[in-house]
């Protein structure tokens, strides 16, 4: 994939805060008194650097809390005064962006399920027009990062060059101990693709549980994620929404003293010169396996070919199963990671599967 060019300010420049910039605050701004008690827990622990709350709560299904509404941004406000901590929300429409910057809020949000609706993110682009105010963008519910990267483009053709990605994880339908799956891959993708962009993670929403966010958040750091979004409520078992995935303050505060903050490079020589000798290794076994794959995918041509003559199925069933029994228990007893081994033998087997489709349905010219 091709790099994008964005026209972005690194986010320590707008926040002035070097890294991890650490967001906190309920997951929604339930009454004026909630929400003012939880900031002032939250800055007493002088561990985060904003405060958020969810003011307009899109949910899943009716009937359950939806957000307090306009009045809840007097109450950011009001935390921001007595705080000092700036203040953000989720905007959904072009009606939150107005009631927003008419509140006088320091950032804002574009949520994982507008992100994933390029007409609502135009909107949110098209009311931020001519406005010089930060905005973070949440990947989309779905693993598309056509969708995300498209919303950050966006926006910043409307403008906006204070920018920051939030990854938050993904909707999938096979639940597994996360509440959105993390899918790291795709967050590296869009690092790869803008690397001028910083990326934040919301632990809190790819947990679901409170007790997954400590590890979470030390993998985002080591990803080298330039902050955290976590949900703090006074009273995280009474929470109106999403209950199980906040921390009280002083858990959050628990959470960040427990997390390693390593750095993007080191300038002690003896670190670099081990590390180019062992890149080194790397790229030349990297050109060894691209070698033999090219070989072992001849030999797929071949395969083809042979079946083609002798009228003989793609798919051999049996003969995939002994693939992989077989290099999955070598890998194991080699220490390589068994589901590892099982996602590479597919791609591996899709490529084979593919070129000798080609093969099979090649229509031969007549003379």
């Amino acid at each position: 994939m091709s790099k994008k060019a964005l026209s972005l300010q690194p986010l320590s420049s707008w926040t002035g805060v070097q890294r991890p910039f650490i967001i906190s605050g309920p997951c929604s701004a339930e009454t004026e008194d909630q929400l003012l008690t939880t900031a002032k827990q939250i800055a007493a622990t002088g561990k985060a650097h904003a405060l958020r709350a969810g003011i307009w709560k899109p949910r899943t299904r009716p009937g359950q809390y939806e957000g307090c509404g306009d009045v809840g941004l007097n109450w950011l406000v009001r935390a921001r005064q007595e705080t000092g901590l700036p203040i953000t929300t989720e905007v959904a429409n072009g009606a939150h962006v107005e009631a927003c910057l008419k509140a006088g809020l320091d950032f804002l949000w574009v949520g994982a399920r507008t992100t994933v609706n390029p007409f609502s993110v135009q909107e949110v682009a098209d009311a931020l027009k001519g406005v010089d105010i930060p905005v973070l963008v949440k990947n989309p519910i779905n693993p598309d990062v056509e969708l995300w990267l498209g919303a950050l483009e966006r926006l910043n053709r409307a403008g906006i060059t204070k920018m920051a990605a939030i990854h938050r994880g993904f909707s999938s339908f096979e639940k597994g101990p996360f509440r959105n799956a993390p899918m790291w891959d795709l967050a590296i993708e869009l690092k790869t693709r803008v690397p001028e962009l910083d990326i934040i993670c919301d632990p809190s929403h790819i947990s679901g549980n409170r007790e997954l966010i400590g590890m979470v958040s030390q993998k985002a750091l080591d990803l080298d994620m330039a902050g955290l979004m976590i949900e703090s409520h006074l009273n995280p078992d009474a929470a109106w929404s999403d209950a199980k995935q906040q921390v009280t303050p002083s858990a959050l505060a628990k959470i960040i003293d427990g997390l390693a903050v390593r750095t993007q490079s080191s300038e002690n020589k003896v670190f670099k010169d081990t590390l180019s000798v062992l890149r080194d290794q790397i790229d030349q076994l990297d050109d060894e396996i691209m070698q033999r794959m090219a070989s072992r995918m001849k030999i797929s041509e071949k395969i083809g070919t042979y079946k083609k003559e002798n009228n003989v199925t793609i798919l051999q069933v049996n003969r995939w199963d002994e693939i992989v029994q077989t290099r999955v228990s070598m890998a194991r007893a080699m220490g390589l990671d068994e589901g590892f081994m099982r996602d590479l033998l597919r791609l591996v087997h899709h490529e084979s599967i593919q070129i000798q489709t080609r093969i099979m349905n090649k229509v031969e010219e007549k003379v």
